[in-house]
Order: C-alpha cells, then structure tokens, then sequence
C-alpha cells in the first residue's frame, strides 16, 4: 500500500496572495484585460463631465470651438496642454479598451467560446489592439 500512495504527486496546495507576494503573482492575460475593463469603465465615468464639457465646447460656435483647440495648444485654466492631452489620451485607451474588451466577452457569450486557450489568445489581442491603437492616436493627439 505504501509503494501507490509513494509514486503519486502531493496536491497542490492554492493560497490565497498575500500583499508581499503581489509584485511577484503573474497575472494571465485574462485577468488584466479584465481588471483593464474595470478600470477603463471607471475612468470613463468619471471623466465623463470632461467629455460632455468637449462635445460642447467643440459644437456650440466657432468662437467656443477656437477654446476648444486652444486647450490643446495653450491649456485649460490652470492646467498646461499637457495635462489635458494626457487627460484626453487616458480617455482614447479607456475608450478603447473598454470596447475591445465588450467586443471580446460578446463575442465569448455569441459563440460560447469559453476555452483557456482562446481566452488566452482574445485577451492578448485585446490588449495588443488597444495599445497599438491607443498609441496611433496617442502620435496624432501629441505630435500633429
């Protein structure tokens, strides 16, 4: 009896992560896309005084759409251009990854493909996609 139980493998024993071990947990790429989409739904909501405050300035006239631009030039009251294109390319990558990231589970719930392996491949895609994205417009935003 003692020659079975010798030549199998000891369980293994799950934890829970303590706050020292955090800096050394390797998150899949699942649970960043998801922690992202959280985050991003946030920022969005709370950011969402600044945009409504955008669409109108940018529609009312042409006077208020020359402030518009001039927030992008010279700043926005106390804040430098810097600041608020910064501001404005955190909402770009919410935007963004909150969509892709929505696209991806509607995509998982329609076809019911909930596998390891395509959660895996459809995070980093998520994630590729909204950075490279992020970035593209990140150059426009910045540099044109």
């Amino acid at each position: 009896m003692s020659d079975t139980t010798a030549a199998t493998k000891p369980r293994s024993v799950y934890r829970n992560i303590h706050v020292t071990d955090i800096l050394k947990y390797r998150l899949p790429p699942a649970g960043i896309v998801s922690i992202g989409h959280r985050i991003s739904g946030v920022m969005m909501f709370l950011l969402l005084p600044f945009v409504v405050w955008l669409f109108d300035v940018s529609l009312t006239s042409e006077v208020s759409y020359e402030r518009f631009t001039s927030a992008y030039l010279a700043g926005l009251w106390i804040f430098p251009a810097w600041i608020v294109k910064l501001v404005t390319l955190g909402l770009i990558w919410a935007y963004l990854h909150h969509f892709i990231a929505g696209v991806r589970h509607l995509w998982m719930d329609a076809t019911h493909a909930v596998t390891k392996e395509f959660g895996r491949v459809s995070a980093l895609v998520t994630l590729g996609l909204s950075g490279i994205l992020t970035l593209a417009l990140g150059v426009k935003l910045f540099f044109f």
